[in-house]
């Protein structure tokens, strides 16, 4: 199963609106390896179909190790036929599957292969397949995109000096991670401050064969300039933001949502709802504090990612990662737990957070 989940792994970030998927067969007796398979992009056949025709008639009387249980959907428009029949079709004698799909119209692969007298077991290692489609889960689940928060800071918790300077905090090593995971997003956001401060490009470099996420900019004004170099970009606005700004992005090559809102604050549970209706299962957000704040106060935040470097700034008016109002009592304050060991990348540590719930 581990080995499933290495080669699922191989498409992370690409298979968007559908989960990573690996597949292994091995031959009965020897346990030799027969087939082996992955799901490369939406549209293209499933881990399960790949490792089929890898093994051929090998994969008689075999078994069939899949990070997810095999898909049974019916209809629909599909661009796939379903995996569970042609499971059974090839003659595996048994399943094992890692997690349970969740997905409406998609489940449910399991109880039809067993059904057909294919022996089937699972889920195995659960916990490990369930964070690999963490992402995906999300969209299944609760129908928006997956939000990861974002932030490089000093050991006092700084993004800047008072004078603003912020380049660089985090040495080589945190940003080439950074990179990495941009390029297995699918999309990247920042608010407006940020995008006017720092004019950043957004896009990935230095990952071989790596792809540029989707760039949105969290914008209620529309104080974005046509100029920024992050455009073509998608900006999320609210409804009452002025038409003419709009029409000067847009011919930059802005794609502009109006959201619902007030008071120049966009509805964040409407945009993220509306990324994953557009096929978006992993959002990156780059900050600044404010945008933080307010992904945060929506209850908007799947996982944290705070990479730390080893200097301290101080005073009173260096910006922290995290802006808003703040919380009136400890009480009431977004509590997470670390996920996993702190990372060391060069001088820096990464530190990975998740809510509790």
């Amino acid at each position: 199963m581990r080995r499933a989940l290495e080669l699922a792994r191989r498409a992370e970030g690409r298979t968007a609106p559908n989960p990573i998927v690996g597949a292994v067969i091995v031959a009965p007796g020897d346990g030799e390896v027969v087939g082996e398979g992955w799901h490369h992009r939406a549209g293209l056949p499933h881990a399960e179909i790949e490792a089929l025709a890898a093994a051929g008639e090998r994969a008689r009387g075999a078994t069939m190790y899949v990070s997810l249980e095999p898909c049974a959907h019916r209809g629909g428009g599909r661009r796939t036929e379903p995996c569970a029949p042609r499971v059974v079709a090839a003659g595996i004698a048994r399943l094992v599957y890692g997690l349970r799909d969740p997905f409406p119209g998609h489940g449910g692969g399991a109880e039809e292969i067993a059904a057909a007298g294919v022996a089937v077991d699972g889920p195995l290692l659960e916990d490990e397949c369930a964070r690999a489609n963490e992402a995906w889960l999300v969209s299944a689940r609760q129908g928006r995109a997956h939000v990861t928060l974002k932030a490089a800071m000093t050991l006092d918790g700084r993004i800047a000096t008072a004078g603003g300077e912020s380049r660089w905090i985090t040495g080589e090593a945190a940003r080439a991670d950074v990179h990495q995971r941009r390029d297995r997003a699918d999309a990247v956001l920042v608010g407006a401050g940020t995008a006017i401060a720092d004019d950043p490009l957004l896009t990935v470099r230095g990952v071989e064969g790596g792809r540029d996420p989707l760039r949105v900019v969290l914008d209620g004004n529309l104080r974005t300039p046509p100029s920024a170099r992050l455009l073509p970009a998608l900006i999320a606005t609210t409804e009452q933001a002025p038409a003419e700004q709009a029409a000067a992005l847009q011919a930059a090559g802005a794609e502009i949502w109006r959201l619902p809102g007030e008071a120049g604050r966009v509805d964040l549970r409407a945009l993220v709802e509306g990324l994953a209706r557009r096929g978006v299962l992993s959002l990156l957000v780059e900050g600044g504090a404010e945008t933080h704040a307010a992904f945060l106060a929506a209850g908007l935040c799947d996982r944290l990612l705070l990479y730390v470097a080893a200097i301290a700034i101080g005073g009173a008016g260096a910006p922290a990662w995290l802006g808003g109002e703040g919380v009136p009592a400890l009480g009431q304050a977004p509590r997470f737990r670390f996920d996993g060991a702190p990372r060391r990348l060069g001088e820096d540590l990464l530190l990975e957070a998740i809510p509790l719930l």
